[in-house]
This record gives C-alpha cells, structure tokens and sequence, in this order.
C-alpha cells in the first residue's frame, strides 16, 4: 500500500521546492486551462463593480426642462426653474427617469442632491476598513467575494423599492459596503494560483472586466432611456444573483492563503484539481512545501503588521498617497463631463473605451515595463493633460471643447493606466499573509478620492482650478511618491514577513557590494 502513494514521475536530481511560487511553476504549469477559467470567472465580478460605480451618472442625473406657457416670463435658457411656478414648465421626459425628477429635487442643495453617490463612497470606505481584513484572517478570498457580491445584488436590488431620497442614500451607503472588497478579492484570488510569469497577465483580466462593466452601462442606460431609473437597477442586480452562485460552487479558494493559514490538505487538493491532466501525476510536494507562518488569530492582524513593521508602513503610505491621486482624477473625471458640454451617453462610452488601451498597454508591457518609472509617468501624464484642460477654459480657442475632450480622454487614460500598475506593483511589495489587506487600504485611499471628486467637481462648475486644475496637481505630484519604493519587476512572490525581510536584507547587501564595487 505504501508504495501505491508514491509519485509515478519523480527526479531525484531536481531539488525540493523553495517557495510556493516554485511549487505552482514545477508542477502544475505556470498558466493551464483551468487556471485561466478560474482567473475568468474571479474577474468577471469587475463587471458588477463597475455598474454600480458608475450608475448614479444615468439614475442621479438632472434632466433637461421646457417652458409650457409661451407667454410667460419663462425662457428655457436663462430662467430658473425654482422661481417659476410649477404650471410654466414641465420636464422633457418623464419625471420617472430620474431620482432628481422624481422626488423633486430640483431645487435642493448640492448636498441633497449628491448625497446618494457621497453616501456609496463612504460605504465603500467603512466597508473596506472592517471587511478587508477578513479576507487575510478568517474568510478567505472566496468567501469574501462572495459575501461582497452577495450584499451588492441584494442592497442594488432593494434600491429599486426606494420611497424616497433618505431610503436611496442609505441603500447607496449599503451597496458600496458591500462593493468595498470585490476588486481586492478578485485581483488576489486570481493572481495567487499563477506564477511569476502570468501574474501581471492574469491580474490585467481584471481590469478588462471592470471596463467591460462600465462600457455596458451606457449602453443600457440608452437603451431604458426615457424609462424609470428603478428598472436600470434591476438589469444590473439579477445578473449579479447569478454570478454570487456560480461563485459559491466553481470558484476555488486560493491555495497561498489555505497554506498561510495552516490549511495544507485543502490547498494541496486544489493545487491537484486546476492541474493539468498529464503532469497530475507528478505531485511529490505534499511534504516538501515548507511554510513556518503560524496563522494570527487576531482579525486585524494582518493592519498591525502594516503598521508595525517599518519597512511596510513606508510601503503602505506611498501606494496610498499615489492611490489617492489616482482615485481624484479615475472617478472625478466621468462626474466632470457634465461640465465639458458632452452627450452624457458618447461621454460616458469613451471614457469607458479608454480602459481598453490602457489595459491592453499594461497587459503586453507589464513584463517590461519597470513598475516604478511606469507609474512615474503615467501620473505626470495625467497630471499635465489635466491641467491643460483647466487652462484651455480661459483661452479664446476654436473648437477648444473637442480639444478639452481629447485631454480629458487623455488624463483619464493615464488614471487608468496608473491605477492598473498601481495594484500590480501593490501585489508584489506585500507577502501573501499582509497582501490582500495592503491591496485593500490602497483602495481605501482610491476611494477616498472618489469621495473628494464630486465636490471638487461641482466648485469647478464655476472655476475650473477646483476641479482640473487640482486633479492635475494631486496626480501628479502624489505620484512622486513613488521614487522611494523598491523595483519589483520580475521578482518572486513572498508569502511570509520573515520571507520578505530576508529578501530585502539580500537586495541591500548586493546593492552595497556593488557601491563598493
């Protein structure tokens, strides 16, 4: 019976397995198909990410008005619909279309009126503070995207019985908790079953699939156009439903956190399930693969480590100060279209096109690209392009709006090329036992930029610094930050502190041998 378990195929010359990356890369491929389906399936939550990110610009927006007293002191283009009685206008579509028509809103403060889309970033915030440890401690990646689309469909598909404003903002508030930790969870579960080699791939499928989202979403607000906005949310919520099943029973749970966490039979067993059918056989690891990190019972461990550590902390500031520039100029741009005089729909459909080259850009230059420079430029770019916008609003300049567009394509482009490198580079300047938390917090302060954008961006209605002009100063400045972050290139994946640590004492050393040199 004993030797019925030994491996069939084994080298007796080749030495054991150093690191987890070693043992995926040796025995079972560093990229097979059912490694790819995995990454598919993970990354299509981006979709539903992107959908209620961006929903409230065709749900929460102001339609347009019409006089219906001719002779009347009404004008379309220079009254004010608060001052005039009810009888001398009447709104282009119906009052359904809109959250804003429909409740009246018309006439209430700017607080009011964006309450809805403030309230999903704070929720996103609060949700990514006490849910994005779990994903590191208890729950596991799995688990964690579950839940997370879980809450999204169910608080999205509540929002369609909204009664009033109040209801709707705290359903908003409920639905970015939930949507706090979807693209964490789905840029880590999908990474961690690869190899150095197809990391920087298979996390840009991410990406494509928030792109995908946010392209979709013009298209069906189009389509319900002249509808309630209530039914818009429904389109996006029984697909959601859907995909929370099908992540329950065919997505596996990621085998560098099982090991972390102690969980060694389970993560072998999935290792054994996404081989490949003809290397199956060659499996000898089982008592080879060596990992001393005892899990942490504390839930926030993995944020005190962060913190702790120097080395991390000095990490952690930097990706989250950029994050934040990046954040102000991702999500403050599409709310600013409004103020370029753009079809809200084409608008919306181009900057969502603009995913597509900056993901193809870092999805067959992530390998030679240096993640430092990369993320340098990328920043300054977007920072220029933004600033330019600002100054061409106080230039006499034909057709000046088009070449307004063309720069914001551009400064958004760079966001989104900056925001891609920034969550590869994250992955690779944290070990696997901190990394999704690190991930996380970087988010955080992306989305905390998404919460300082729509003010921003309504002062800018009047003058243009407050929005562009200070996009392009944040991004571009914050993303000096950079300078002072290790090259990681690449370079292997840690999966414990002490790992991580013993790898930047060998790179300081070689650095100073070679000073010396």
């Amino acid at each position: 019976m004993a030797e019925s378990t030994r491996p069939l195929l084994t080298d007796s010359n080749s030495p054991p397995p150093r690191s987890l990356d070693e043992t995926i890369e040796r025995y079972i491929g560093t990229f097979g198909w059912a490694q790819f389906l995995q990454a598919t399936l993970v990354s299509f939550s981006g979709v539903f990410d992107a959908q209620q990110t961006f929903i409230s610009v065709f749900t929460d927006f102001e339609p347009t008005w019409h006089c219906t007293e001719s002779d009347s002191f009404c004008h379309d283009s220079v009254s004010n619909i608060c001052i005039l009685p009810k009888t001398a206008w009447s709104w282009n579509l119906s009052p359904h279309v809109s959250v804003i028509s429909e409740w009246s809103l018309q006439c209430a403060g700017s607080f009011v009126k964006g309450l809805p889309e403030s309230s999903f970033f704070v929720g996103c915030l609060i949700g990514g503070l006490v849910l994005s440890t779990l994903a590191d401690s208890s729950m596991g990646r799995k688990n964690m995207l579950f839940l997370s689309c879980l809450i999204m469909s169910i608080s999205t598909m509540l929002t369609v019985f909204s009664p009033n404003i109040w209801v709707y903002a705290f359903l908003r508030f409920a639905n970015g908790f939930g949507r706090a930790t979807v693209g964490t969870c789905a840029l880590v579960l999908s990474t961690e079953l690869v190899g150095k080699k197809w990391r920087g791939r298979v996390g840009i499928m991410s990406f494509f699939g928030f792109m995908l989202g946010f392209l979709s979403l013009p298209a069906m607000a189009y389509i319900n156009r002249g509808n309630s906005w209530r039914i818009l949310y429904i389109w996006t919520s029984a697909p959601t439903m859907i995909y929370c099943v099908m992540v329950r029973f065919f997505v596996c749970e990621s085998p560098r956190w099982l090991f972390v966490r102690g969980r060694r039979e389970e993560a072998i067993s999935i290792l054994k399930r996404v081989a490949s059918s003809d290397v199956t056989v060659i499996l000898p690891f089982e008592e080879q693969v060596n990992i001393d990190e005892k899990p942490s019972v504390n839930i926030y461990a993995a944020m005190k480590v962060l913190v702790e550590k120097r080395w991390a902390l000095k990490r952690l500031s930097a990706v989250m100060a950029v994050a934040f520039g990046i954040g102000l100029v991702y999500y403050g741009m599409p709310l600013a279209l409004s103020n370029l005089d753009f079809n809200v729909y084409m608008s919306a459909a181009f900057n969502a096109l603009m995913d597509l080259p900056a993901n193809l850009i870092t999805l067959f230059l992530v390998d030679k690209l240096s993640r430092r420079n990369a993320l340098i430029g990328f920043t300054a770019l977007g920072g220029v392009s933004s600033v330019l916008i600002f100054a061409l609003q106080n230039m006499r300049i034909k057709n000046h709006g088009a070449l307004q567009l063309v720069l914001e394509l551009m400064s958004y482009f760079c966001a989104c090329s900056a925001f891609n490198m920034e969550m590869i580079y994250t992955i690779e300047l944290f070990p696997t036992c901190v990394r999704n938390s690190a991930i996380a917090m970087a988010r955080q302060a992306l989305v905390l930029g998404g919460v300082f954008s729509p003010i921003m961006v309504a002062a800018g209605r009047k003058n243009g610094v407050w929005s562009f002009g200070l996009f392009g100063l944040a991004i571009g400045l914050l993303g000096l930050f950079t300078v002072g972050l290790p090259e990681t290139r690449g370079s292997d994946l840690c999966d414990t502190i002490d790992e991580e640590e013993g790898r930047d004492r060998r790179s300081n050393n070689d650095n100073a041998s070679s000073v010396v040199a």
